[in-house]
């Protein structure tokens, strides 16, 4: 099968060796599975959900996952790349232009990682330059419904500049045109164009010392957010002149859709070999600006709109040693310091009804906060094969927050500091030398939060969990590779975020807490150098406990919901399918002087809910890409088939209940088109 090197223990070592959940995905299968941005990794990876509200990303592992919009409300799903954090929401829209492999962590990293990480996190590893020249570039052009076109160009190339520096440069450009039908002002929304650009620079003055500069620049302007009430529920239906759209992919809003974001990030990254010990320092820059207007009744009626406008800087510092010697006793020791501000144009606009000029508050908050944790993990060989890991986190966090409403300042400066100690447990015995089982016990929390769209000094309080888990990980043949993990979470002080009684703005409260257990199971065949078979299987069980002030949404006859609180204790938890998985396959086959290709993927899933009461819901669903390829025998260039969604299958990204709808956003319908990649 041969062996993935990963960092999902902070340090490089062999995937099958490393006693936690985590599923590493080379470029290569994610090409071939047709996985483009972080987002789509829940068709390849078990318990993983890629959910959206309008511009925001919000994984979901394991049931565990973010429903903040706002700015300072991280998703507790941390992101990173190449080492570093990306803490907002809107800015994790990441394209896999030229990635090395994903790793996805299932379950808390409360120690190592620490921030944020309290159901896992997606770790994104590009390639540093190279001393031989090498490049490609590709184009993928294709169809959707309407005839609306999906352009996609990449470019890639890496060479030296001198005897000690290197450098390169991945590039993106990629455009669709509206694929959701405007039934207001005719023609089409949904329309995206992103432009990704990424360069490193590589420095090394010495063989033991070792220097990468990395650069990059996003540029989205799109009308994905373009929402559609579920089964013409909204506000609107009580007014003569409403247009309710009748199947997917369709639209019926008082005006378009604005969805734009600019990100400008950098990182420093250093490697001094000290002999025995190896010093690592990471630090990282990102400034992001998103502009966003959205209609808050899914309606062509002038019944509700929220523009926003959020502007974020932040930066981080960490300092790692590490033992480098070979030996029974592993050791690494670090510091982090993070700092982040922000600031932020809320309008959540309504009407009582559509002859009604819309009117709300202007809310323009401001948050500032700073955060030190120093962290340790050591893990010792008791006896010849059993390893035991011990490892902890200190973390101090402080954030201040104001508040200006209608341009009168209302709460100036309001501060809270949070600390938190977290901790791993762990074991890890070789079977033999193809099998590994292990079981830790850990814990991990994200920071309180203060609603930016409100007008409290008081934030919610920080999320924790417990966490215990077992997993087998075996190769019991040459060509056969299996890993099973289960585990058992105690969630407490959730925090979830639902639009509020007016139906445009948002309110973030505490769940009391949850249980979480389940498992995944993966398997990974060769059984001939050609093909290579993968499959995933999820069994998630995730129940509210102790939740008797839910907000929860009620369908009215006339159309929008009665906002009412409930008890939403013993509910299924948002997000949370009870069955997922995956299936996988890549094989080719030498024909003349080429050699052919065929690559296919299948993802599925159970209900997923949306809400706390459980009434509004994704069914079950089945998504399949495939392509077929041809490569030459001189391997210059590639040309190819490939289609997305082939049984054109309607799949909700999020569902939005609030006061005036329930809407939400499709994936994108069925794509066929053709691709060529040539090698420079």
């Amino acid at each position: 099968m041969g062996d993935i090197v990963v960092t999902a223990t902070r340090r490089e070592a062999k995937l099958q060796d490393v006693p936690i959940a985590v599923t590493a995905v080379t470029g290569d299968t994610l090409a071939a599975a047709d996985v483009s941005t972080v987002r789509s990794l829940t068709q390849v990876v078990p318990g993983f959900i890629g959910s959206r509200n309008m511009g925001v990303f919000q994984p979901v592992v394991r049931g565990v996952g973010s429903t903040g919009i706002s700015i300072g409300d991280e998703p507790n799903i941390a992101t990173y790349v190449d080492g570093v954090y990306q803490p907002e929401s809107a800015a994790n829209w990441i394209d896999l232009v030229e990635v090395e492999r994903v790793e996805v962590l299932r379950g808390p990293q409360g120690t190592t990682f620490g921030r944020n990480a309290t159901g896992g996190l997606i770790n994104v590893i590009t390639p540093d330059p190279s001393f031989d020249f090498r490049g490609k570039a590709s184009l993928r052009v294709g169809r959707m419904r309407r005839d609306a076109g999906d352009y996609d160009a990449r470019v890639y190339f890496t060479g030296p500049l001198s005897e000690n520096a290197a450098a390169d440069f991945a590039g993106l450009f990629r455009k669709n045109d509206g694929y959701i039908d405007d039934l207001v002002r005719g023609g089409t929304l949904g329309n995206q164009r992103v432009i990704d650009l990424r360069s490193k620079l590589l420095f090394e003055p010495t063989d033991n010392f070792k220097v990468v500069l990395t650069g990059e620049y996003f540029n989205q302007e799109s009308t994905t957010n373009s929402p559609q009430p579920l089964d013409g529920n909204t506000a609107g239906r009580r007014f003569p002149g409403v247009i309710l759209p009748t199947d997917a992919w369709q639209a019926s809003l008082t005006e378009v859709p604005l969805l734009n974001l600019r990100r400008w990030s950098g990182a420093l990254h250093t490697r001094l070999d000290l002999g025995s010990v190896l010093l690592e320092t990471t630090s990282g820059y990102q400034l992001l600006r998103w502009n966003q207007t959205t209609d808050s009744d899914a309606s062509n009626l002038r019944l509700g709109n929220f523009p926003a406008t959020f502007n974020t800087e932040s930066g981080s510092q960490e300092i790692k040693l590490s033992s480098a010697t070979p030996g029974p006793f592993q050791w690494l020791v670090g510091g982090y310091f993070y700092q982040f501000g922000g600031s932020s144009f809320l309008q959540p606009l309504t009407a009582a009804n559509p002859t009604l000029p819309l009117a709300g508050p202007t809310l323009t908050p401001q948050l500032d906060g700073r955060s030190f944790a120093g962290f340790a993990e050591g893990t010792y060989e008791v006896q010849p094969g059993l390893f035991l890991t011990l490892g902890g986190r200190y973390t101090t966090e402080k954030r201040s927050y104001s508040q200006t409403l209608n341009g009168v300042l209302r709460i100036d400066d309001a501060e809270k500091t949070f600390n938190k100690f977290n901790y791993k447990v762990g074991v890890r015995y070789e079977v033999s030398d193809k099998t590994n089982v292990y079981a830790t016990y850990s814990t991990a929390f994200k920071s309180g939060v203060f609603n930016m769209a409100a007008l409290s000094t008081t934030p919610v309080n920080p999320e924790n969990i417990k966490a215990a888990e077992f997993g087998i990980k075996s190769d019991p043949l040459d060509w056969l590779r299996t890993n099973l993990s289960i585990y058992y979470y105690d969630y407490q002080d959730l925090q979830l975020q639902a639009r509020d009684a007016i139906g445009a703005s948002y309110i973030l409260q505490n769940a009391a807490n949850a249980e979480i257990y389940g498992g995944e199971f993966e398997v990974f065949v060769r059984p001939v150098a050609d093909l290579t078979l993968r499959s995933a299987v999820a069994y998630t069980h995730a129940r509210y406990e102790d939740f008797p002030n839910a907000q929860g949404f009620f369908p009215r006859a006339d159309g929008g919901n009665d906002v009412v609180t409930f008890d939403a204790s013993d509910n299924v938890m948002t997000r949370a399918p009870e069955w997922s998985g995956n299936v996988g396959f890549d094989w080719g086959h030498d024909i003349g002087n080429g050699r052919i290709t065929f690559a296919g993927n299948l993802s599925w899933s159970s209900r997923v809910y949306y809400d706390f009461a459980n009434i509004f819901s994704q069914p079950s669903y089945t998504l399949i890409n495939g392509s077929v390829s041809w490569t030459p025998e001189s391997e210059r260039f590639k040309i190819g088939l490939w289609v997305t969604n082939l049984t054109n299958e309607k799949v909700l990204q999020t569902v939005r209940p609030g006061a005036l709808s329930t809407d939400g956003f499709y994936e994108q319908p069925r794509k066929i088109g053709i691709s060529i990649e040539t090698k420079l």
